[in-house]
């Protein structure tokens, strides 16, 4: 029976014949430069015409096809960090032919994802857990007495091995007796280019294959001949590590943990990975193996600018020209917020930048411009991030610590025990707030308000529009608040005349938009825009009429506002693209029932489950965040 594929075998030869690792077993080793190549062509094809995370997966290509080559998955386990590199993976294991859907609505994650597939073995979206995630699965197996010997592969780059998370993860793995083994793809890159001491150390590490292959017989001879054995091979390590330093006059950061090195090899040669893979597969312990990779190798364009082609959007695959969308003359949010940072730096010397790895995504690259002595891009470091921005506020500077709202949950401890308990003023500039579309559900940036909302002495804010995000950051530096906290989406602005002057809003005081009678909708956020539309259309279908509010923070609450429309509604609508469970509409009912008014109150906000992957129109329409939806919830209440 002829098979239904999306690629054909003409263009395709090997790969159209793979329909998972166990085809891919069955070639011969001198084949797989092929496999490659056309894994290569195939996501070319693909991503040009449907975005995706395009240079880290291209870089990771000859890793990808070794790994399953070598290893018997998925009974063997491979753990990716982040994801961003594993598209290679999931075409390679019986995903080719629904790849053209990835980060669609309703088709593949953008991200490993266990409930996706068998192969996927851990969720991946955010950095540096891959490591610590595939230690306890190793360890598992240890206790499960799994037989034959289940092996478990961490995969991770140079930036996620920065992390924090990582290190703890290393740390506990060369305590424990495990056969863990850490792939660590080192292509000097992360999203921006890597910053810190590791990455150097890392760009710079050298090693001899022929003293690993040396030490490696030689331990195995003196084992076998029982001169020694497991519990003082950690005493010979120790002493083959210092050994090995005194003569390369090169310390070793991962050997000094007990953890064996081996590397640095091309991570572009397949078959010499699949030779070095099987050379140590079967050893006992904690191994780490180093690959140097190009991110985007195999598209001159993407190896050029492998930061612009880390998300390239669409492309031409023949000329490598970006196909951008249409310009409106709106700014992004992002953008308003960068080049807004870089004119209050001009006026506030003590204004700092801070960045988690991310200057590029959320703009903070102007004010490096700019001012590159008052940025610090602390790489793939949230808690690090929050508690560097504390040091410098303790001691008058004006921080703004810029992170993307879902990667912002990887520092909560540090907002309230190093920033919030001491009051500091540190600005949050939480950026990709609400739904971000594609990515999923580990990118959505919904439960901020939630996790905000609670800790003593914050502030916080969400601008219904760029105007008030510049009137709420010039406020935030203005005076000494403690920490202030401001949410924006990812997308575009509402107006082309982004640049107002800038003036200070009293802090917990909200506004009314529009008048009406008959019911009160309640608003933080850009979300208010989407609320006006659906007022002017439930209003041409009825002839009610409904009053907009946009409360501008969620703390502290407008209570003058709040009595005013207690005082005068019993109905009344939330609205908020965050989580609905105890975010700001739980916030307006808690206050409703303390104060002694009994409105009825129908809160609208993102349900109590993960959202997929899809367009931010498709997933507000899910959500019942549109104006069609918040239409239809106005017009059933009044009635």
């Amino acid at each position: 029976m002829e098979k239904n594929l999306i690629i054909n075998s003409q263009d395709f030869p090997l790969l159209s014949e793979i329909d998972s690792p166990d085809d891919l077993r069955k070639l011969d080793v001198s084949l797989l430069p092929q496999v490659c190549g056309e894994l290569r062509k195939y996501m070319i094809d693909v991503l040009s015409e449907n975005p995706g995370h395009f240079a880290s997966s291209m870089g990771a290509v000859e890793l990808t096809v070794a790994l399953h080559y070598v290893f018997n998955t998925p009974y063997d386990r491979i753990v990716w960090d982040v994801g961003h590199q594993a598209y290679g993976h999931k075409i390679l294991t019986g995903r080719r032919d629904s790849f053209p859907t990835i980060r669609k609505l309703g088709g593949l994650s953008g991200f490993p994802n266990p409930e996706e597939s068998e192969y996927d073995n851990f969720i991946a979206g955010h950095a540096s857990n891959s490591i610590s995630a595939a230690l306890g699965m190793a360890i598992a197996s240890k206790i499960n007495g799994d037989s034959p010997r289940r092996n478990v592969i961490a995969v991770i780059g140079d930036a996620s091995i920065a992390g924090g998370l990582a290190f703890e993860g290393l740390n506990n793995a060369a305590a424990n007796k495990s056969n863990i083994l850490i792939v660590l793809n080192d292509n000097d890159m992360s999203i921006d280019h890597n910053v810190g001491s590791l990455n150097n150390y890392l760009v710079n590490l050298t090693t001899s294959k022929s003293y690993n292959t040396f030490r490696y017989k030689t331990y195995k001879m003196l084992k076998k001949l029982h001169l020694i054995d497991e519990r003082h091979r950690g005493v010979i390590l120790r002493f083959n590590n210092s050994l090995k330093s005194l003569i390369s006059k090169q310390q070793n950061i991962f050997e000094g943990l007990n953890i064996r090195y081996f590397g640095p090899y091309d991570g572009h040669d397949v078959e010499r990975i699949v030779r070095v893979f099987n050379d140590i597969k079967d050893m006992e312990g904690p191994r780490i193996l180093h690959f140097r990779t190009v991110k985007g190798k195999g598209y001159a364009p993407a190896e050029k600018d492998p930061c612009t082609w880390h998300a390239p959007g669409r492309f031409d695959k023949e000329t490598g020209e970006l196909i951008k969308s249409p310009d409106d003359g709106r700014l992004k949010y992002q953008d308003v917020f960068g080049k807004t940072l870089v004119e209050l730096a001009g006026k506030n010397p003590k204004i700092v930048g801070i960045t988690a790895a991310m200057p590029t995504g959320c703009s903070m690259t102007f004010m490096q411009q700019a001012y590159p002595d008052r940025v610090f891009d602390v790489g793939i470091s949230e808690g690090h991030a929050v508690t560097f921005s504390g040091g410098l506020a303790k001691d008058g500077a004006k921080p703004f610590c810029c992170i993307y709202s879902s990667f912002l949950q990887r520092g909560y401890d540090e907002i309230i025990h190093d920033v919030a308990l001491q009051k500091l003023p540190v600005t949050f500039c939480i950026d990709r707030a609400g739904l971000v579309g594609e990515d999923g559900a580990t990118h959505h940036g919904v439960f901020d308000l939630c996790y905000l909302r609670s800790i003593p002495n914050m502030i916080v804010s969400a601008p219904i529009d760029e105007h008030c995000l510049r009137d709420l950051m010039f406020t935030s530096q203005a005076g000494n608040y403690g920490p202030f906290a401001i949410r924006y989406p990812r997308g575009k602005c509402e107006h082309t005349d982004w640049h107002n002057e800038m003036t200070e809003i009293s802090i917990g005081k909200g506004r009314m938009l529009k008048s009406g009678d008959s019911l009160a909708v309640l608003t933080i956020g850009t979300v208010g825009n989407t609320a006006a539309k659906a007022i002017e259309k439930a209003e041409s279908e009825c002839t009610a009429t409904v009053a907009l509010y946009d409360m501008i923070f969620l703390k502290p609450l407008d209570e003058e506002l709040l009595a005013e429309i207690g005082g005068k509604f019993d109905k009344i609508i939330t609205v908020e693209d965050g989580a609905v469970n105890g975010g700001f509409g739980s916030a307006v009912a808690d206050w409703m029932s303390d104060h002694g008014f009994s409105p009825k109150i129908r809160r609208i906000g993102i349900p109590d489950n993960f959202i997929k992957q899809g367009s931010v129109a498709q997933l507000s329409a899910i959500c019942g965040i549109d104006a069609d939806s918040i239409k239809n919830d106005i017009l059933e209440m009044i009635r």
